[in-house]
């Protein structure tokens, strides 16, 4: 079978071309596919016995009016209302093989961050970088499924507004035990380097909780900042969830819903930086997103 990089088309041709097939790679190799013009009413049954949809319908329509609005109240924390919050969960207490529903909550939505410390680890430490220009993958506007690489200049105002979401469960294993979710803000006064530090000290043991910190002023010019979340001699576990940095009257934590918090990039996305990296990763400690059970 031949291969081709691209072709040219008559108009008269063109519409033939793209009635039938469709672009299927749209940066690394230039291929089509076959589109499918009709569907089925055999193939649309099997997709409609394959949709979780209609028993999630059942269960949105058993709420109570209190319920529901439990269910808006805590989707508008990720900019969804009541119902697609409910799908989003449900959906993956299904595919996870949780029984029941979920109750809904201002602090935590679906899938969160979680970061484990095991022996014989006694420490985890990650990092999302913000310099003044990085690469996004983004969201093409009216298009199903489809994204394109975007680079964003992130222009830094003081104040800077940490907040975050969080429920752990820690164990003291060392002589300096902590765990904080902080900022290191890199800044130039009179051509020396300088770096200040905003943080929130997380406690150890505690269930889900909100907690904010702000830095007002730095010595100097701003070159830009750095996220982390560390544990240190400790062992267990930590949840995050509404990760925020905001300042210039933006969010701008990438993957602040904690979706993927692991997620990577490659391909023609190769240039996006991965949502969080990991800077201290010993045997026996992990970080991923996952949908709490607890």
């Amino acid at each position: 079978m031949a291969k081709t990089n691209f072709i040219d088309l008559d108009p008269e041709q063109e519409v033939l071309f793209y009635k039938g097939l469709t672009p299927s790679d749209r940066f690394v190799f230039g291929k089509v596919s076959r589109k499918t013009l009709f569907v089925s009413r055999k193939r649309v049954a099997g997709l409609t016995q394959k949709s979780l949809l209609p028993q999630i319908s059942e269960l949105w329509a058993g709420f109570s009016e209190e319920e529901k609005t439990a269910w808006s109240d805590a989707g508008a924390e990720r900019n969804l209302n009541g119902w697609r919050a409910f799908v989003a969960d449900q959906c993956a207490r299904i595919k996870n093989d949780i029984a029941g529903v979920a109750t809904p909550s201002l602090l935590h939505q679906d899938f969160v961050g979680h970061l484990i410390v095991e022996s014989p680890a006694t420490k985890i430490k990650i990092a999302q970088y913000h310099p003044n220009k990085y690469w996004v993958s983004q969201k093409v506007y009216g298009k199903k499924g489809m994204y394109e690489p975007v680079i964003v200049v992130e222009s830094f105002a003081l104040p800077l507004t940490l907040s975050i979401n969080y429920k752990s469960n820690l164990v003291a294993c060392g002589a300096n035990p902590y765990a904080k979710f902080f900022a290191t803000i890199w800044s130039s006064y009179q051509g020396v380097d300088r770096f200040t530090d905003v943080e929130i000290p997380f406690d150890l043991i505690t269930d889900w909780k909100n907690d904010t910190s702000v830095l007002n002023s730095v010595i100097g010019h701003t070159i830009g900042y750095t996220l982390y979340i560390e544990i240190n001699d400790l062992r267990g576990t930590l949840y995050c969830d509404n990760i925020k940095a905001t300042h210039s009257g933006q969010n701008w934590v990438r993957d602040t819903i904690c979706k993927d918090i692991d997620q990577g990039f490659t391909r023609a996305f190769y240039q996006v930086p991965k949502n969080w990296v990991a800077i201290d990763l010993p045997d026996g400690s992990w970080f991923g997103s996952v949908y709490p059970t607890m």
